[in-house]
C-alpha cells in the first residue's frame, strides 16, 4: 500500500520537474543566438572603424585584376 502511494508521488513530482524545463533548451538557445548576434555586431564595428574590410576587398581586387 505504501509502495503504490510513494510511486503515485515520485510520478508526480518527476512529471512536475520534467515538464517545467521544458522551455529551458529554448531559452537558452536564444541567449546564445543574441550573444553571438552581439560579438558579430562589435566584430563588424571594430572592422569598419579600422578599414580592415577595405583594405582586405583591394587586396582581393589587385590580385585578380592586376593594373
Amino acid at each position: 500500500m505504501f509502495a503504490n502511494l510513494f510511486a503515485r508521488v515520485w510520478l508526480a513530482l518527476t512529471r512536475r520537474a520534467a515538464s517545467s524545463e521544458a522551455g529551458q533548451s529554448t531559452a537558452e538557445y536564444a541567449l546564445v543566438m543574441i550573444a553571438a548576434a552581439a560579438v558579430a555586431g562589435l566584430l563588424v564595428m571594430w572592422a569598419h572603424k579600422t578599414n580592415l574590410i577595405q583594405g582586405l576587398f583591394d587586396a582581393v581586387i589587385h590580385k585578380v585584376l592586376p593594373f
